[in-house]
């Protein structure tokens, strides 16, 4: 029998605001534990919530770059759950009229066209803390630094119908979390984590399975890994006509399964009700249109303009916008080095390579993001080749040291003194009579290997045209 997996996501991104979302604390990632904790946010006796206006702002940023309507009327409800991670006892979210409603997003489809992933629901909340485990001492800290921290949870409809649906609708939503400034969307810090909400069903039936759902993986890597796995338990338990049950469940990598956690609960089990100490929200015609004006330029809209005014391939754009991070270091080597191509390679390739083997990711580029474009800048006025660039740029990426500095104290500029190559290339050649001998036979791969030797006595510090130049003028005798 042929199976169909169904998929509906929760994210949930952590914003970008200074503050938490109502309280004054820090949102600063680390810090020593309980650090960035006041007594608003440790919900101590006599304290009161008060919004932070920049989460409503960046909550309506969200919204319209993902096709929501923007609800004028929104209101804060308490969700009803212990947790040792919690000190109120209970969440503030929007449980009954969330700020935002009824979206998009549009993800690569069948035949080279699209399809949209329907968004149910955009809804404010604050995080909880951190709980801590220390097998050692068999006890369990807490971390309230993460308490109250501003959250958006973006709640997909049930379109997803793989990993890889899933993989593309989470980058397309990443990229305009982060076009935006909403989140920074740094899945290693937490601030983009995913609860996959899945099930499967025979090819062809209306009537949906038991869904299951898999909590806050951070990784694309681990999400694709516990689709795939979760998506084969299912059939195996249809297929022995086991019973599935509605259950939250941890994905364990190591193991590569995921493990029960408890029962899933339904709204009602949470207890909803309106928050008593936070009026709603209310956000007017002329708000949102004053958000809408100072929306930056999106992917697609880059995409257009990088492939239609600077001649890039589409393939490239896609690429080079998939990460504001990695467009914006475009947009800055571009301003220095004047060459979108020059730029578009070197990101393309080297950068990319850099980024891969340190298992880095874009928003975790730590340099200046003009060293780029002065180090093309120097290739091109031959101050270092290619080769050493790539090195340069190796120092550039894990240092941050800036290249003309760094090529002048290692001394891996080309030489531009005739007189010093020529003296070299005069100890390769009466070094290495053999291959003198077999080129003037005729032999040009002798040639060959006198250059590489040549650059080689050199530290490839010349350029490879004239040292062929100068060794055919010395080994026929003439200046």
């Amino acid at each position: 029998m042929t199976y169909e997996t169904v998929i509906g996501l929760e994210v949930h991104a952590e914003l970008s605001t200074q503050s938490k979302i109502f309280c004054g604390c820090t949102t600063r990632f680390g810090g020593e534990p309980n650090t960035h904790v006041c007594a608003g946010c440790a919900a101590l006796p006599g304290t009161l919530p008060v919004l932070n206006q920049a989460v409503v702002e960046h909550a309506v940023r969200a919204g319209i770059v993902t096709n929501c309507h923007i609800n004028r009327y929104s209101q804060f409800d308490r969700k009803n759950y212990f947790y040792p991670d919690l000190p109120r006892a209970y969440q503030v979210t929007q449980g009954y009229l969330p700020v935002c409603t009824g979206g998009y997003v549009e993800i690569p489809g069948e035949g080279g066209g699209k399809k949209k992933v329907r968004i149910n629901r955009i809804h404010m909340e604050e995080d909880a803390g951190k709980l801590i485990h220390d097998p050692w001492d068999d006890s369990t800290l807490v971390d309230c630094n993460r308490g109250s921290m501003p959250l958006l949870e973006i709640v997909s409809e049930p379109d997803m119908r793989g990993a890889e649906e899933v993989l593309a609708y989470l980058e397309a939503l990443r990229a305009l979390l982060q076009y935006t400034g909403v989140s920074d969307c740094k899945m290693q810090e937490g601030s983009f984590r995913a609860d996959v909400n899945l099930s499967v069903r025979p090819m062809g039936q209306e009537k949906l399975g038991v869904r299951t759902e898999i909590k806050n993986l951070n990784s694309f890597k681990a999400i694709a890994r516990a689709i795939e796995s979760e998506r084969e338990r299912h059939i195996d338990c249809i297929e022995a006509n086991k019973p599935l049950f509605q259950e939250t469940r941890r994905w364990d990598d190591a193991k590569g399964q995921t493990f029960a956690m408890r029962s899933k609960e339904n709204a009602q089990d949470y207890k909803y009700f309106p928050d008593p100490d936070l009026p709603p929200v209310e956000i007017s015609d002329e708000y949102i249109e004053q958000v809408r004006a100072s929306l930056p330029e999106l992917p697609e809209a880059r995409r257009q303009r990088y492939t239609a005014a600077l001649g890039l391939p589409e393939a490239d754009t896609e690429i080079l916008t998939g990460s504001v991070y990695l467009a914006d270091l475009f947009e800055a080597t571009c301003a220095v080095c004047g060459s979108p191509k020059d730029a578009a390679n070197w990101i393309l390739t080297d950068v990319l390579k850099l980024l891969n083997d340190s298992g880095t990711l874009p928003e975790n580029m730590a340099f200046d993001q003009t060293s780029l474009g002065k180090l093309i800048l120097m290739v091109k006025a031959g101050g270092v080749n290619r080769g050493t660039a790539r090195k340069v740029l190796e120092k550039v990426f894990s240092e941050n040291v800036e290249p003309a500095a760094y090529v002048q104290e290692k001394g891996l500029g080309l030489l531009t003194d005739t007189g010093a190559i020529r003296s070299v290339l005069e100890q390769v050649v009466a070094e290495n009579e053999k291959s003198v001998r077999e080129y003037k036979n005729g032999k040009e791969q002798a040639l060959q290997y006198l250059i590489g030797q040549s650059m080689k006595a050199l530290r490839g510090q010349a350029p490879a045209q004239e040292v062929a130049k100068l060794l055919k003028e010395i080994i026929n005798g003439t200046h």
